[in-house]
């Protein structure tokens, strides 16, 4: 496995597993339809420092941004997003990148990351909680999940 700085030729790589997890609602706040065009400029946002993980074969099989979360006096306390390849789950691939990224955000000032909307539901809270982040507060019946109805979005937060 392999982690390194996204190229923009990585896109259609992390486009093939984006599109699913947004059209599936249940773990981003992003609109289901998101078009690519829009899906690229949120992702490869050049503000944002993206991520992939390459497998042994040289496929991409997960990816991440790290951005400032706030401007100006502020703009230590980073945000981050995450999204590991539906098919490539639990081989440990979240928790690596996740790393990777924690890394990258203390080697690069930030003083905490915070976590705006994690959907109350997502697996990925139990990952995120044992790398030491608290949930700050909820949102209340704030997302409307495909299976579970109205959850709540919670505010997670970790000092760096």
């Amino acid at each position: 496995m392999l982690i390194r700085e996204a190229a923009a030729e990585d896109w259609p790589r992390i486009w093939s597993f984006w599109h699913r997890i947004v059209a599936a609602g249940e773990t981003y706040t992003w609109d289901p339809d998101t078009p690519e065009d829009a899906a690229r400029a949120l992702w490869m946002n050049p503000a944002k420092r993206v991520y992939v993980v390459e497998d042994d074969a040289g496929a991409v099989v997960a990816s991440a941004y790290l951005t400032p979360n706030y401007g100006g006096p502020a703009a230590r306390i980073a945000n981050a997003g995450f999204m590991v390849d539906p098919d490539q789950g639990g081989r440990g691939l979240g928790r690596a990148l996740a790393e990777h990224v924690l890394a990258e955000a203390r080697k690069g000032g930030y003083r905490g990351m915070v976590f705006n909307a994690v959907v109350e539901t997502n697996p990925a809270v139990r990952l995120w909680t044992s790398f030491g982040f608290t949930i700050l507060g909820t949102v209340p019946d704030a997302f409307d999940h495909p299976r579970h109805g109205r959850v709540g979005l919670h505010i997670m937060y970790r000092e760096l």
